[in-house]
């Protein structure tokens, strides 16, 4: 005899309402991220080079390695490495500090500036096509809530 299961049945029995926010929260940051990850090809960045290059852009007198890492959207355990490649590609620039040999400032490129240009509509183009839908009221109450979850985090 066949066993029919339901979409219902298959799914794994979630123990609380916090619990059930968290897997929703991870299942549509992965399916957000995928179509991020899409128009970032083009220009052959990942999201961790991009949000640098977002980073420095706002910072046109440039920033200390460690300063990037803080305001990074994830953390990248080798900032260095991801730097290195970055450097690489022309897309920053780094310079020890005259006055403290130690400090390692880093700047955005005119290179680096291209690219982010270029990705500007499309990247907007995409979180439009992906959020919109929820329209401007229900996009300003889901940042505040998110905005409340982290601040509750640390």
């Amino acid at each position: 005899m066949k066993r029919i299961h339901s979409a219902r049945s298959q799914q794994r029995r979630v123990g609380s309402p916090e619990e059930a926010a968290f897997l929703e929260l991870l299942r549509t940051t992965d399916m957000l991220s995928r179509g991020l990850i899409t128009v970032l090809k083009t220009k052959d960045l990942s999201s961790t080079q991009y949000n640098v290059l977002r980073i420095l852009r706002g910072a046109r007198e440039g920033l200390p390695c460690g300063e990037i890492a803080n305001r990074m959207i994830t953390r990248d355990p080798d900032i260095t490495r991801l730097l290195d490649r970055m450097e690489k590609r022309g897309l920053i620039s780094r310079c020890r500090e005259a006055k403290d040999r130690r400090m390692v400032m880093v700047s955005i490129t005119p290179e680096g500036l291209k690219v982010l240009a270029h990705l500007d509509e499309p990247v907007q183009d995409a979180h439009r096509q992906q959020l919109g839908h929820l329209g401007r009221e229900r996009l300003r109450a889901l940042t505040e809530l998110l905005s409340i979850s982290r601040s509750q985090i640390g």
